[in-house]
């Protein structure tokens, strides 16, 4: 604790100008500060500051020394402003983007659970399948699909999410099933938001570019189609495991899915993160399973 107090003494009073500053600041006399500083450079072996009447200045192992100081004191505020974070309740406005449908579903649910535990947090939600740009549109969270580009946002995986290529029944009672990517040019495919699906083969990402004489910006109706036959569709667990599960319809390629294609949900990198944030991506976290359909 002494050596501590002696630190905490020299950083003052380096930060400060003077002694009396310094010790105005701890609230002891300027005396003790003067005895904490001489103290500290007799523990060391070296004259930390030059003093004169008027001034005070750092010696070259003075500044050496404040130098890594602060980073201690630095360290030290940081770790009391995190244990004052955990115990903070969340409050303010929080703004979250999402994909639609999985947002509609899985994702706005588990905030209004959040928003219910925490009344004095303001929640705006926000639905689309457009990029969104985060940090530019004010956004405090996103949640995304698939393979994440690399950025400067930090990123937690919620949940797995894995894409199988279906159709139904009645589809394959004209068609066969395909057991390898180049079939696909024999088949009719339901084209989603992208023209390309996305496999892995021999451990590599790869991107198949499909046609077809149907395409759609919506999962649902891409569901729908799928489901009434009209052709071969790529879409993710959730949209389809009820229906695998049913025999409304069947997966085919699986040996080709491609399997870390995660839901993430992402923020801005701050030094501090807010009560808000943090704990609402904890919340999702711990509690995004109970939503999910079982595939």
């Amino acid at each position: 604790m002494q050596r501590w107090d002696r630190i905490e003494a020299f950083v003052e009073v380096v930060r400060l100008g003077t002694f009396s500053a310094a010790a105005r600041h701890l609230k002891v006399s300027t005396s003790h500060i003067s005895r904490l500083v001489s103290q500290l450079e007799n523990q060391l072996g070296v004259q930390l500051l030059y003093r004169t009447t008027r001034q005070i200045r750092l010696t070259d192992a003075g500044a050496l020394y404040v130098e890594h100081c602060r980073h201690l004191f630095d360290g030290l505020r940081d770790a009391e402003q995190v244990i004052s974070e955990l115990q903070a309740k969340p409050h303010g406005l929080l703004k979250l983007t999402s994909a639609t449908t999985f947002g509609e579903r899985y994702i706005a649910p588990l905030v209004n659970d959040f928003q219910r535990l925490h009344p004095q947090l303001e929640v705006h939600m926000h639905f689309t399948n457009r990029p969104v740009e985060l940090i530019e549109e004010g956004y405090d969270v996103a949640i995304r699909m698939g393979v994440l580009k690399d950025s400067s946002l930090i990123a937690r995986r919620l949940c797995e999410r894995r894409e199988y290529v279906v159709g139904s029944n009645a589809y394959f009672r004209q068609a066969p099933r395909p057991h390898t990517l180049s079939e696909l040019s024999q088949h009719r495919c339901l084209i989603g938001s992208r023209p390309n699906w996305l496999f892995e083969v021999n451990g590599q990402r790869r991107e198949v570019k499909v046609e077809g004489c149907w395409s759609g910006n919506s999962g649902p109706a891409l569901l729908d189609a799928a489901l009434k036959g009209l052709g071969l569709a790529q879409l993710p667990d959730y949209y389809v495991a009820p229906y695998l599960a049913s025999g409304e319809l069947v997966s085919v390629l699986e040996p080709f899915q491609h399997n870390d294609t995660a839901v993430w949900a992402v923020y801005p990198r701050h030094r501090h993160l807010s009560p808000k944030i943090r704990q609402l991506v904890d919340y999702l976290v711990a509690n995004i399973a109970t939503t999910l359909p079982a595939t």
